[in-house]
């Protein structure tokens, strides 16, 4: 009672400062233009992915579709957290409003939530056509996969409504520095002045849920495709096989690296420069590095590609 009432009578912060990723004046403008153009080649490459999937037919399977889904997502993804990256390399530490500092965490929660469940659907997707081939139009229809991208989204909006309300409902009396160079989950609920333990436990099971769960999806999955792989009767079939599943594989130890030595287990964490470096490697690196790893080495996409090319010319 007596907390509750010294609570009251404390003025609650109204906005938050933000360090950024660095705050040596000389490395920032480095970064800054490091960061510029990285932010602006992961959104030409992902928005050319999507457009290829979405003009060419032959590249309308399941597939191109989940990538299709990943490269929209990841182009928001990016756009939610790098204009706060740059912003801060730009500026330095520098003041953002509660409310803006909570939609940026809401938005954010939404696009990693969602990418977790994009990526096992795309296991899922490897495992069919390679486990089930004769079956694969059948259980891989239009209607499945748009169910699968659609419960991916819903989910990770409802997981995100969530968790916002929780650390929404915090009070937060000062100091108000945070930092990292976005709002996330961690450095909000380090600053609380109330008790976080209900929130943790909501951030904690969600995680356990959404990440861990998307990654024993993908991990039974390939170790079920490994099995197959290790029937087939010739090497040629399995190079094969192994190819379609190798740009996944890379792409889910990568992200799943990261994101889950941060966010699967409570999230009271103290090593926050490396907690900053690894949110770099799945805010920045992961959307970059994608549409090269998926699509700019397939054959189907280059001739796609090509095509695109020649008619521009034309």
């Amino acid at each position: 009672m007596e907390r509750s009432l010294e609570l009251g009578n404390v003025t609650r912060v109204q906005e938050f400062i933000l360090l950024g990723l660095s705050t040596s004046p000389e490395t920032r403008e480095v970064l800054f233009a490091v960061f510029l153009a990285l932010y602006l080649l992961t959104l030409l490459e992902n928005a050319l992915i999507v457009f290829l999937v979405c003009s060419h037919a032959e590249l309308h399977k399941p597939m191109y579709f989940f990538l299709g889904n990943l490269s929209c997502l990841e182009m928001c993804y990016v756009s939610v957290t790098m204009p706060s990256l740059l912003a801060g390399l730009w500026m330095g530490p520098y003041h953002v409003p509660f409310t803006a500092c909570l939609t940026q965490l809401f938005f954010f929660i939404v696009l990693i939530c969602t990418e977790c469940a994009l990526l096992a659907s795309m296991a899922c997707d490897r495992y069919v056509a390679i486990c089930r081939p004769l079956h694969y139009s059948l259980l891989m229809r239009p209607q499945v996969c748009l169910g699968l991208a659609g419960t991916s989204w819903l989910g990770g909006l409802l997981v995100s409504v969530v968790k916002t309300a929780c650390i929404a409902s915090l009070s937060y009396c000062g100091p108000n520095v945070v930092n990292h160079f976005f709002c996330d989950v961690s450095p909000l609920l380090n600053l609380s002045c109330t008790h976080v333990a209900l929130t943790e436990l909501v951030d904690f099971l969600s995680a356990i849920v959404i990440l861990w769960g998307s990654l024993l999806v993908a991990i039974a999955s390939y170790v079920a495709i490994g099995r197959a792989v290790l029937r087939m009767p010739s090497a040629a079939a399995q190079r094969k096989a192994f190819s379609t599943c190798a740009s996944h594989l890379v792409v889910v130890g990568i992200f799943y690296s990261a994101t889950l030595f941060i966010y699967a287990r409570p999230s009271r964490i103290e090593a926050i420069d490396l907690n900053k470096v690894l949110s770099v490697t799945y805010t920045v690196v992961t959307p970059m590095c994608n549409p090269v790893i998926y699509c700019l080495r397939n054959r189907e996409v280059q001739a796609a590609f090509r095509r695109t090319l020649r008619g521009s010319c034309g």
